[in-house]
């Protein structure tokens, strides 16, 4: 079996390269545009395993390797720099640092997504790219309205709203900038609503997302990236292990027996958090357990951290509703009913 530790990067890839048969060891750049790479991975007869940190742009390789019938393992970034003691760093050392990982199974493997589920997920990030930007376009005009005296907040964009904010009385290049900016906001909410058809069509096709959905809060959006960034709920065996992988946790710096915490560590999917708060803003006004936790962290704590909060325990209940499986009528029986441990953080 031959075994590749790849250090890879957008142009180039440096590699160490192992064949378990003969011991012999080989170390080499391979440029990617000239095709190089290709050629050299299509030259290696098979059983071949290649492992590489977790980055971005990687699924031209994946494609390449899984038409060669390589297997290819991706490891967690920050473990693998964790795991190398010396200071110097360079591309040789990166990918003989992989290789050894891979030899002495130490590898830090990381479960990956489908192709077809990678895809789907960029349905999601797109829609909420849109959401930012035309959050970025709203937050402009607003400022635009705010200069001349005018403040309505949400009603700027209403119909009464919009025709006022079209009245102000600017300077030319201020019109100007309020007409493009107007423009956009119009092209973002038509293709937004495409958008947000077909992800109601996608969540209803997934038996999962269609669960999630019972509870109050959890619409189509949120239900998918739920499940598309969780993947197989059986890969979490704590409720914990979720609110950790979504960047929920709290930060902590424990030492001699005292216990400090801080903020969220937002070590996680920025997108699924962001989500969970909107999520969990509505869910709060529709759910009576979830709406006293608010009003109780938000005397003691402010609004701020009463949303992060409900956002956790959302993301809590959503996980052991998949765990279980139990919609939502069937969560709250199993709350109720003396002795339940159903939903615990």
């Amino acid at each position: 079996m031959k075994i590749v530790g790849c250090d890879l990067h957008t142009r180039y890839q440096q590699i160490a390269l192992l064949d378990a048969a003969t011991g012999e060891l080989e170390e080499r750049r391979l440029e990617h545009e000239s095709g190089e790479a290709q050629a050299f991975y299509a030259a290696l007869s098979s059983p071949v395993r290649v492992g590489i940190e977790a980055t971005g742009h990687t699924r031209w390789f994946e494609r390449l390797l899984g038409e060669l019938g390589h297997e290819l393992w991706i490891g967690d970034a920050a473990q693998i720099r964790a795991a190398m003691v010396r200071k110097q760093k360079t591309d040789a050392r990166d990918a003989a640092h992989l290789l050894e990982l891979l030899l002495s199974g130490r590898f830090p493997r990381i479960w990956r997504p489908t192709l077809e589920e990678r895809d789907l997920r960029q349905l999601v990030w797109h829609r909420q790219k849109l959401v930012w930007m035309r959050n970025a376009i709203g937050n402009q005009l607003h400022a635009l309205a705010m200069g001349e005296g005018v403040c309505r907040k949400k009603k700027l964009f209403t119909k009464k709203g919009r025709v006022e904010l079209e009245g102000l009385q600017l300077g030319p290049w201020a019109s100007h900038r309020r007409q493009e900016l107007l423009t956009m906001m119009d092209q973002l909410d038509s293709s937004m609503k495409e958008l947000d058809q077909a992800v109601a069509e996608q969540a209803e096709q997934n038996q999962a997302a269609v669960l999630l959905m019972t509870h109050p809060g959890v619409g189509p959006v949120t239900s998918l990236a739920f499940v598309l960034t969780i993947g197989p709920v059986a890969r979490f065996e704590r409720s914990k292990q979720v609110v950790s992988y979504l960047g929920l946790n709290p930060r902590e710096h424990s030492s001699g027996g005292r216990q400090r915490l801080g903020a969220i560590s937002k070590q996680g999917n920025p997108m699924m958090r962001s989500l969970l708060v909107e999520a969990g803003h509505t869910a709060a006004r529709l759910d009576a357990e979830l709406r006293q936790d608010y009003q109780r962290l938000k005397m003691r704590r402010g609004s701020g951290v009463a949303k992060v909060a409900i956002a956790r325990k959302l993301a809590v209940r959503m996980y052991w509703m998949l765990r279980s499986p139990a919609s939502y009528a069937q969560l709250v029986r199993m709350q109720g009913s003396p002795g339940a441990t159903l939903v615990k953080p």
